[in-house]
């Protein structure tokens, strides 16, 4: 279906023509030169802490995954006091471990063509367009470094039979730059961050506070000087300063309710953030992964993501005839459809998650998919098995294999697995500028957590690149050169500023305990997800987004009022956590749906039913969207204010994306 340019709404139709007035357009420090040079001679540029000197800063880093270990352990080996946040029980257990496919670099061990440039263009592309170009060369460029620092630190990267690092490809690239350690490559990096993050905490350079979680930034004269966390053993409120905060907390895609995250992961960190100034980057950009066991019953409280790196030998298909519901081995080879194929000859079954993720809906909405409800499509090793034996697969893929089979009881050996798209990543998070610094001054973000790198759609194997990218090689530079212009130790914990937070907090969390209504905290947050899944999911329009945003307020206002939180604040609560998290997901819902209505284009994850080709891809409006959507929270209730960044495209040409 074609979309019709001349009757679109304008993004000025849902209301908010007031704000427009007030809005600016942010700088994103961007250094000039050529491409391949900004980052070396931003380098070069930036202010030095002198090593003598930097054992006076005290940074706060919260969250220790990827992103947050790698951080911390960096600066606290360059010589900065570090204080290090988590709520798991220990830095092992931070969701990173949960990526398994792999970690992209541009080393070019195949020789299959490939480059820094080669791996920047396809970031830009599988991003729709929506990316900084300046960020992404530098993601590319910092990626060759990244394989040498792990495999130092002793990373069990798969091996070619004469010990050279193996690759494999991924969705959204035509060569093989993707390092990994079987389905495990997440759990891998993130214990090589550990052990240096231990060693650190070793010699005493790094405090680590693990089962606490930050409920508030500390703004001292418009800077971020410290936290407010809740102990989640002792439930004690307290109160941390420090000269700059990193946040490293990840994504938020449970927002959802139903997704691949972890349980635990949430958006409060960042939220508060956002409530006290830092603006808020692309929320309506959301990842729908392709490859996840599907839904099988209300009982589920989040789902089960079988690797990307799958589609490296499993071929997707469905029965080309709606309702067929016999077994896979009775149907015929001439009776399949395998539609990534089909659609996308170039790419093939390697086409990136957001497309993949579409096609799959697309069959299963016309009656051809497989499995209970038929919202399933196969995914078949046969041919592969065929072709390199069970070991050989065994060998590729047997833990992954393993999980499916003690999920479903189904042998994937034997019979195909069963996926369907579910909620992964976020591409959206708070705005930062080329040093990863937010729109408060001494606020840092970091990795998933901010909205940098892949502009509408992450391509596969990217995440882990990104949060070691910065947490490595990135931050402890860029946030030297804000340290090297404040006053180390310039904040006083007795202070009113942080007294004031703490007070609030404080009162937030006994107005939560003293509702003592009726309904669950899972009742508001299943309901919640079920909004967004429906009217800002996979595919969105108008009029379902305009839906959930007179529904959410509704359902905000009835948490406050009819929320039914058990327990005591001073002593381990888990429904005390659930619902501080699904409150700030209840306003984050909202802006989510804002920045899609606004967005009158499909780019990547963000899917406009009314912007579409004739074939039914996206149709992007450059001429007026080819920017970054940041929000600035005005209070709740009101309208936030929206501000752009203007996106320019001088090393890539802007073409129609196409992976046929």
């Amino acid at each position: 279906m074609a979309s019709d340019t001349q009757t679109r709404p304008t993004s000025t139709d849902v209301g908010t023509r007031r704000s427009l007035d007030l809005q600016r357009t942010l700088d994103a420090k961007i250094p000039a030169g050529p491409l391949q040079d900004k980052w070396d001679t931003h380098r070069f540029k930036m202010k030095l802490v002198n090593p003598a000197n930097k054992r006076k800063y005290t940074v706060l880093v919260v969250g220790s995954g990827l992103g947050g270990a790698a951080a911390a352990a960096t600066m606290a080996e360059l010589g900065y006091r570090v204080k290090c946040f988590c709520y798991q029980d220990s830095p092992r257990r931070a969701h990173s471990i949960a990526a398994q496919g792999g970690i992209n670099a541009a080393k070019n061990y195949r020789n299959d063509g490939d480059s820094i440039f080669r791996l920047f263009y396809d970031t830009v592309k599988g991003g729709d367009f929506r990316a900084r170009e300046a960020n992404v060369y530098r993601l590319a460029q910092v990626s060759v470094n990244i394989i040498d620092q792990c495999v130092a630190q002793g990373v069990p990267f798969a091996r070619e039979y004469g010990g050279l690092l193996d690759n494999r490809s991924f969705g959204g690239a035509q060569v093989s730059r993707t390092f990994y350690a079987r389905g495990q490559t997440g759990q891998q990096l993130l214990l090589g961050a550990y052990q240096a993050l231990q060693r650190q905490i070793g010699l005493g350079n790094v405090e680590m506070d693990t089962r606490t979680e930050m409920l508030d930034l500390v703004l001292v004269d418009g800077k971020a000087k410290g936290i407010i966390t809740r102990d989640m053993v002792t439930g004690k409120i307290e109160a941390h300063a420090g000269d700059a905060v990193v946040l490293a907390t990840g994504g938020y895609g449970n927002v959802f309710y139903l997704s691949t995250n972890a349980k635990g992961s949430n958006t409060t960190a960042i939220w508060r953030a956002h409530r006290k100034g830092a603006f808020f980057g692309n929320p309506c950009y959301t990842q729908i992964h392709p490859t996840c066991i599907p839904v099988s019953g209300e009982h589920q409280s989040k789902l089960t993501l079988m690797s990307e790196s799958l589609r490296n030998d499993g071929r997707v298909w469905v029965p080309k005839r709606q309702g067929d519901t016999r077994p896979p081995h009775e149907i015929p080879e001439s009776e399949r459809d395998y539609y990534l194929e089909r659609k996308y000859p170039s790419f093939g079954n390697l086409a990136p998650r957001d497309i993949s993720s579409r096609s799959a809906k697309e069959v299963c909405d016309a009656g051809r998919g497989v499995g209970p409800g038929g919202l399933g499509v196969y995914l078949d090793f046969a041919d592969a098995i065929k072709r390199l034996g069970v070991e050989k697969i065994r060998e590729r893929y047997g833990n992954l294999f393993d999980m499916y089979q003690r999920i479903t009881a189904e042998n994937p050996y034997e019979v195909p697995m069963r996926i369907y798209p579910a909620v992964h990543y976020t591409m959206g998070g708070l705005w930062v500028d080329y040093n990863l610094m937010s729109t408060i001054p001494g606020l840092f973000v970091i990795g998933e957590a901010n909205f940098s790198d892949h502009g509408a759609n992450r391509l596969g194997a990217s995440a882990l690149m990104q949060g070691l990218a910065d947490g490595y090689f990135i931050l402890p530079l860029t946030i030297g050169d804000y340290l090297a212009q404040v006053k180390a130790g310039d904040f006083n914990l007795e202070g009113g500023e942080f007294r004031q937070t703490q007070a609030e907090v404080n009162q937030r969390t006994e107005r939560l305990l003293g509702i003592k209504g009726k309904r669950s905290v899972d009742s508001f947050h299943r309901e919640l997800g079920r909004v967004m899944w429906d009217e800002c999911g996979m595919a969105r329009n108008d009029q379902g987004l305009r839906r959930a945003l007179a529904r959410i307020p509704e359902l905000r206002a009835e948490f406050w009022e009819n929320v039914r939180v058990t327990g005591e604040s001073n002593n381990i609560n888990g429904e005390l956590e659930k619902a501080g998290r699904v409150a700030d997901f209840l306003e984050l819902g909202e802006l989510m749906c804002l920045d899609a209505l606004h967005r009158v284009e499909s780019c990547g994850g963000h899917f406009r039913e009314e912007s579409q080709t004739e074939e039914g891809e996206a149709l992007r409006d450059d001429d007026r969207f080819a920017y970054v959507a940041a929000w600035e929270f005005k209070g709740l209730g009101e309208k936030p204010v929206l501000h752009r960044e203007p996106l320019s495209f001088e090393n890539v040409q802007l073409a129609q994306r196409s992976y046929k």
